[in-house]
């Protein structure tokens, strides 16, 4: 791995192609874009803000969109975009606006929500370039959020996933730390599917019972107080202690690098589904994988909102998003832990082969560039 020694960001044969650092002192913002591969198609990425975020975080989770569309065998490659600023800005309208019109010429990166943002916010870059994903449906789209893709995918992630770890999802006890968009779907499926949710967090703490805590009661927590630890059920614990409770099933569902050398040796989980992008170092997953925890990593077990932001761009119906999900997640979580294990490396080391294997492909079959 060689790395340019400016920014230090990592570069190898597939990428990144493209970073753009972005900057209107008149609004002001700062941003970073970057393409990581485009060699399977136009590169589709979240639009992340967030006033920590940076340009190697950015490249992080380009590269990980890169392996996420090539494993879901989708006609696209891997980009991310970052902006630094407060999501609750009251300027942020403009924000994404003139944001959008400094991407206008980028055409190879297609932005969709990511933390921060929302289907509102596509609308506005929508309005100004035409060029989107995970548009509101009232002009549309497939709303990302509101329809729960993420958290399906890992519903339909967990169906396979248990039984290689040794589970029944019906009375699996699970924890998920993160109650926004993606934990609040992951919720509800997993609940459908019988699963008991025990423990879940928020920025304002973790509420925990492990006799199972109404999902319904804190989603109008959630939606009322802001809030998880308002339920008025279980006990209210500091939040880091989402990852040391009891539980069969642990999903983070926020931010990066939140399971990580210091508290991998406290989970207590068997299977870790990781609902967000990157939230485990490889340290971390190192440990765990030594402790016999099963980890399906981020760009199998979270994909189900790039299929369907996918699915919209490609002009599907939501029905037939929701029942590519299923399907390309399931085949997938099986296809990623069969190979590992038969191989004897880890389910990243696995996904990471076969993604890589994939890019390089569609790289032969043309003349590839990034003009």
């Amino acid at each position: 791995m060689r790395y340019n020694e400016h920014m230090k960001i990592p570069f190898d044969d597939i990428g990144p192609a493209k970073i753009l650092q972005l900057y209107a002192p008149q609004v002001p913002f700062r941003a970073v874009v970057v393409v990581d591969n485009t060699a399977r198609g136009p590169a589709i990425g979240g639009v992340r803000v967030s006033k920590d975020v940076d340009i190697e975080e950015v490249y992080r989770l380009a590269r990980t969109m890169t392996f996420k569309s090539a494993l879901a065998d989708l006609p696209h490659g891997g980009g991310k975009a970052g902006i630094i600023a407060d999501p609750k800005d009251p300027n942020l309208e403009r924000i994404f606006r003139v944001f959008a019109r400094m991407i206008g010429d980028l055409n190879e990166y297609i932005p969709a929500p990511d933390m921060g943002c929302h289907e509102e916010s596509m609308a506005w870059i929508y309005d100004e370039i035409g060029r989107v994903a995970g548009l509101p449906e009232e002009i549309g789209g497939l709303p990302l959020d509101k329809l729960g893709a993420t958290g399906f995918g890992l519903a339909a992630c967990a169906e396979i996933a248990c039984g290689h770890a040794g589970l029944k999802l019906s009375g699996t006890r699970v924890a998920i730390q993160g109650f926004g968009s993606v934990g609040r779907a992951a919720a509800r499926f997993l609940a459908a599917r019988g699963a008991v949710l025990v423990a879940v967090s928020d920025s304002r703490g973790t509420l925990y019972s492990p006799g199972g805590l109404s999902v319904e009661k804190l989603l109008a927590a959630k939606e009322g107080e802001g809030t998880v630890t308002a339920c008025g059920e279980g006990k209210v614990l500091p939040g880091e202690d989402i990852f040391k409770v009891d539980c069969d099933i642990l999903i983070p569902a926020a931010t990066p690098d939140v399971i990580h050398e210091g508290n991998a040796g406290e989970i207590r989980a068997r299977l870790i589904l990781e609902g967000a992008n990157i939230p485990a170092t490889a340290r971390a997953e190192g440990i765990l994988a030594e402790r016999g925890v099963l980890i399906v990593p981020d760009f199998i077990a979270n994909a189900g909102g790039l299929i369907m932001a996918a699915m919209e761009y490609a002009r599907r119906t939501e029905a037939e998003a929701f029942a590519a999900i299923g399907e390309k997640i399931r085949a997938n979580t099986g296809l990623i832990l069969e190979k590992a294990k038969s191989e004897g490396i880890l389910p990243r080391e696995a996904a990471e082969r076969l993604a890589r294997e994939r890019v390089r492909d569609a790289m032969r079959y043309r003349e590839y560039t990034y003009a």
